[in-house]
């Protein structure tokens, strides 16, 4: 796959660092001050060979910015090039001669685009599966049907043949209307529900203040796409008298971009970590007792964990379901909230 020039970040930009960035890592606010053109394993590497400044000086990519710094990023060239086989650890949750389930680490991007030639899911994918690819389309490859972001965790499905890429694509594109596809996340998000559980049910869009993020818009624009997502209060964490935060489980009725971000947002929510969505609570954490707040402000993603997925195997239909335990960062993050209750 080609790099896409109209996709890319142009050659050279230059931002300055709002205040409610202060004190945010470089890498990290690069990725989401760009998104979705960048990710952060993207960042760093342009940190590291030198494309990026901080006040004319470069810095590394743990480096905390201050309101009012300007940052430059230099693009280089970007290279023409097919995804090659790259020998990637992968968590395998089970495969056979049709598919590969994987538990899919945070930081991870899940296929090549502009600014992620390599080291993405699909290099991995294509290392480990090898000659066990019968082909997509006619070219040995693995068949996404569904993405995780970059930074989100959990379980992932890729397709091995034609005919279990179709298959399982339909089932992702009615979104379990016709049974068998099961999909839930773990959020830790800022505050907690009132009710135990409960549904959102409003379109998305594109912010047309923020062409990098999604937004809840009126159901006659003309983008404006049906998203349902179900969520239910696993547990409250209490600070200080007050609730601090929730862990919520969160089912999926449709699959839009940013879907359960942008629904916890609406619902004055949003997920603990989250760069483009959780921005306006950010100083949360600064009412927060130490250790937990250097924990929170130092948390380097979205709270977004997918624990569970279950489908209906293409060939046998055999129901398969696979689930995920929070991994190790979102379990310290949740139990720094536990302890400073």
């Amino acid at each position: 796959m080609s790099a896409s020039h109209k996709d890319a970040l142009p050659a050279s930009e230059t931002r300055v660092v709002p205040e409610d960035a202060r004190g945010t890592r470089l890498d990290a606010w690069l990725a989401s001050a760009f998104a979705p053109d960048l990710s952060r394993a993207r960042a760093q590497s342009l940190i590291r060979d030198g494309h990026v400044l901080v006040d004319g000086k470069a810095e590394e990519a743990k480096y905390r910015l201050r309101s009012g710094e300007t940052v430059a990023v230099r693009m280089p060239e970007p290279e023409a090039a097919e995804p090659e086989p790259e020998n990637i650890p992968l968590s395998v949750l089970y495969e056979d001669a049709s598919l590969i389930v994987i538990d899919k680490p945070a930081g991870l991007v899940v296929h090549p685009g502009a600014g992620n030639p390599t080291g993405t899911l699909v290099n991995a994918l294509l290392y480990h599966c090898g000659d066990s690819l019968s082909g997509i389309g006619g070219v040995k490859r693995p068949g996404i049907v569904h993405r995780l972001d970059a930074q989100t965790s959990g379980v992932m499905v890729a397709a091995k043949t034609d005919r279990a890429h179709r298959a399982l694509a339909e089932a992702f594109a009615d979104h379990g209307a016709s049974g068998g596809l099961e999909r839930a996340y773990q959020a830790l998000v800022w505050g907690a529900p009132e009710v135990d559980g409960g549904t959102v049910d409003a379109p998305l869009g594109r912010d047309t203040k923020d062409p990098t993020r999604r937004a809840v818009v009126p159901a006659g624009r003309s983008d404006a796409r049906h998203a349902v997502t179900r969520f239910r209060v696993e547990k409250r964490f209490t600070v200080g008298g007050r609730i601090a935060a929730a862990l919520l489980e969160c089912r999926l009725e449709t699959g839009r971009t940013h879907q359960i971000r942008v629904h916890l947002e609406s619902i004055r929510h949003p997920i603990i970590g989250d760069p483009l969505y959780g921005r306006g609570f950010r100083t949360k954490a600064d009412k927060l007792p130490e250790p937990l707040k250097d924990t929170v402000r130092g948390f380097p993603r979205q709270a977004l964990h997918a624990y569970l997925l279950g489908f209906d195997h293409p060939e046998t239909a055999e129901p398969m379901r696979f689930t995920s335990p929070l991994p190790q960062d979102m379990a310290a993050l949740v139990e720094g909230f536990r302890k400073a209750g």
